[in-house]
C-alpha cells in the first residue's frame, strides 16, 4: 500500500501517479520556454504503434490572439478556468501511417501515451496540467488550418499550480484529487466479468 496526502493505492506504485492529478487553478506566473518544452520532450518519447508517433502539438500563450479565440471555443465552465492558463495545447493525432498512408487505428491513443508523459512529466516539473474535451473542434480547425487527415483529439492548459480562490466556489468544492476505482472493478481474469 502507498499513500499520498491525497491519496492511496493498494499496490506500491511511485509517487508521480498518486500526485498527478488536473486541477483548474492556475498562477498567472508564465512557463518558460525550456520548462514547456520539457513537457513535449516527454511525450515525444510516448510509444505508438509501428513507431509512427502520430501526435502533432500547437500551442499558444496567454496574451495572444490565438489564446483568446481558443478560449472563446470553450464551454463557458472551462472558459471561467482556462483563461488563467498561460499556455494552451491543442492534441492531434494523424489517422494515417506516413510509411504506407493506410488508416491507422491506433493513433488516438497512440496520441493518449503522448498525453500522460506529457502530464507525469509536468507533475515532476512542478507544473498543472488540465486536459479539455469541451470546446468547438470544428472552429478550432478551422482557426489553425488544420488538416483533415489529423483528428484534434484534446485542448490542454498548462501553468503553475494557482489558489482554488481563483475559481468560481462551485469548481473550488471540486478541486480535490478524483477518486479511482478499485482493481476489482478495472481488472478481470480470464475474461470479462464486470459487476
Amino acid at each position: 500500500m502507498k499513500k499520498t496526502s491525497q491519496r492511496e493505492s493498494s499496490h506500491p506504485i511511485s509517487d508521480i501517479f498518486l500526485n498527478r492529478w488536473s486541477s483548474r487553478a492556475f498562477s498567472d506566473e508564465p512557463v518558460t520556454n525550456n520548462e514547456l518544452m520539457t513537457l513535449f520532450e516527454a511525450a515525444r518519447f510516448a510509444p505508438s504503434a509501428y513507431n509512427a508517433q502520430p501526435w502533432r502539438f500547437i500551442y499558444t500563450r496567454k496574451g495572444t490572439p490565438l489564446h483568446d479565440q481558443l478560449i472563446n471555443l470553450m464551454v463557458p465552465v472551462n472558459q471561467s478556468w482556462a483563461q488563467q492558463a498561460p499556455v494552451l495545447v491543442v492534441l492531434l493525432s494523424k489517422k494515417s501511417f506516413e510509411h504506407n498512408g493506410k488508416p491507422s487505428q491506433w493513433h488516438s491513443f497512440d496520441a493518449g501515451a503522448a498525453w500522460m508523459s506529457l502530464a507525469l512529466q509536468a507533475t515532476m516539473s512542478g507544473l498543472n496540467v488540465r486536459a479539455i474535451a469541451g470546446f468547438d473542434q470544428k472552429q478550432a480547425r478551422s482557426i489553425m488550418h488544420i488538416p483533415e487527415d489529423f483528428d484534434i483529439e484534446i485542448m490542454i492548459a498548462i501553468g503553475k499550480p494557482g489558489e482554488k480562490t481563483t475559481l468560481s466556489p462551485e469548481l473550488q468544492a471540486r478541486e480535490i484529487p478524483s477518486e479511482r476505482k478499485t482493481l476489482g472493478e478495472i481488472v478481470f481474469e480470464d475474461g470479462f466479468n464486470e459487476r
